[in-house]
């Protein structure tokens, strides 16, 4: 398993924080499809957090189909291959970052160069 941190200072949930960690280890390869994660109480007594948040956590990675529930094998790395439906959350998402960086008066190319350089970020460990 890789590291998960979680900031105790951040705004953001402590919840989201652990999703959206699992969700770029994923990205950069450090999940793979099959693999266990670690059981809920595990993983808050390795983090220092309630089990409650760590299992809400899973609900949404299971939810948004990263994860499958296995009785035998607990939270298990499994990809919803939908891409249309993945297309259609991101464009949802996108919509309320955009709108933000808008706001922030952050113009097009320079969002056009954020994106490229994350995704770029993914392509180098595409071998993994």
């Amino acid at each position: 398993m890789f590291c998960i941190e979680i900031d105790f200072d951040s705004e953001e949930a402590l919840y989201m924080q652990l999703r959206n960690q699992i969700i770029m280890g994923i990205a950069m390869k450090n999940l793979t499809e099959g693999q266990s994660l670690p059981s809920v109480r595990a993983l808050a007594d390795e983090i220092g957090i309630n089990m409650h948040t760590v299992n809400k956590a899973y609900a949404l990675l299971r939810q948004e189909g990263f994860i499958r529930l296995d009785r035998r094998r607990g939270a298990v790395i499994a990809l919803n291959d939908d891409k249309l439906e993945a297309l259609n959350q991101m464009r949802e998402d996108l919509k309320v970052i955009l709108a933000w960086g808008r706001c922030k008066n952050i113009e097009a190319p320079e969002v056009h160069m954020l994106i490229d350089e994350i995704y770029s970020d993914y392509e180098k460990v595409k071998g993994r």
